[in-house]
């Protein structure tokens, strides 16, 4: 378990996954999770089982939980793990919209930093995001990420294209 202020991440397990099938499933996520059809449970254990073996699958999700109560508020990802050079993709979704905009997403990102350069020993971290989220954006600026490119009409959503903005964070220059 990695402990901040507010927050705590833990590595997801199977009683997460009737949270995660409603969380994958929800329609309003699909646009950031590149999601085009529901998840079925059994999909849900396996993503679940193979959340938790970064080292074995180059993925790993920690649950997002309020120190206060222990409420699961959303979830953050390592994934597409390359431990020879030293790298690895972030995602973070705060699922629950009543608890977006109070600081979690950015506690979380900056616990995960810290695992990921202490515990991991990776050098660098990346993300990709819509250039329309513009929230996401700012959330990785805040914590050190730097644009890095865009490209241009690069992923597709109900029909409308969408700019990807990639951002990279060189963890040895923190």
């Amino acid at each position: 378990m990695l402990k901040g202020k507010n927050i705590y991440l833990r590595v997801v397990d199977i009683d997460d996954a009737t949270t995660l099938f409603l969380w994958e499933n929800n329609p309003d996520n699909w646009k950031i999770s590149h999601t085009e059809v529901p998840f079925s449970m059994t999909a849900i254990h396996e993503l679940v089982e193979n959340q938790s073996e970064i080292r074995k699958y180059g993925q790993l999700r920690f649950m997002i939980c309020k120190l206060e109560s222990d409420f699961s508020v959303g979830t953050i990802d390592l994934f597409d793990t390359n431990f020879q050079h030293g790298f690895a993709s972030v995602g973070i979704l705060i699922a629950e919209e009543k608890e977006r905009r109070k600081g979690y997403a950015k506690e979380a990102l900056q616990l995960l930093i810290t695992y990921c350069s202490e515990i991991l020993q990776l050098r660098n971290l990346k993300c990709n995001i819509h250039d329309d989220n513009e929230a996401s954006c700012r959330l990785f600026e805040e914590v050190g990420f730097q644009l890095i490119g865009t490209k241009l009409n690069w992923l597709r959503y109900k029909n409308n294209y969408y700019d990807e903005k990639e951002y990279q964070l060189c963890l040895n220059e923190q």
